[in-house]
């Protein structure tokens, strides 16, 4: 019953701070589809697709520094890992497809496909830019 109790812990707290990383990575996708687009996107929509990509890649980059037995820090040994970085390209495919399958505009068209690739890597140069400033400090 303890076991039960506890995976279902952690699902919960994983849900809960996907749902809470996602805003910020949504709120800087929403302005640069805006701004590509030319044309309002529906917000709701990003968070979704945010949301999704979020869950992912928690899961895949827990799953990834599982694998390689760096659970604590320092996490730069994880950082400087091929394994990683791949995951993270993985990652990034995620939520570019996540984005270009559910963001419609208000036109109800969707999205180009290069506009979610350039969200995703706005998105990812600022998360890169966080990490490394944080982890130098």
């Amino acid at each position: 019953m303890t076991s039960v109790l506890t995976l279902l812990s952690s699902l919960i707290w994983w849900v809960l701070f996907s749902s809470v990383g996602a805003v910020a990575p949504a709120v800087i996708a929403w302005i640069v589809l805006r701004w590509n687009e030319r044309t309002s996107v529906v917000f709701n929509r990003v968070y979704l697709a945010c949301l999704i990509w979020c869950l992912s890649t928690m899961l895949l980059s827990a799953g990834v520094a599982a694998h390689l037995g760096i659970m604590r820090a320092p996490f730069g040994p994880l950082l400087a890992s091929g394994t990683f970085r791949a995951s993270l390209v993985l990652s990034m495919l995620v939520g570019v497809i996540a984005m270009w399958r559910l963001i419609p505009r208000v036109d109800a068209h969707r999205i180009r496909l290069t506009s979610a690739c350039l969200a995703v890597a706005v998105v990812m140069a600022i998360a890169f830019g966080v990490v490394t400033t944080l982890a130098s400090g």
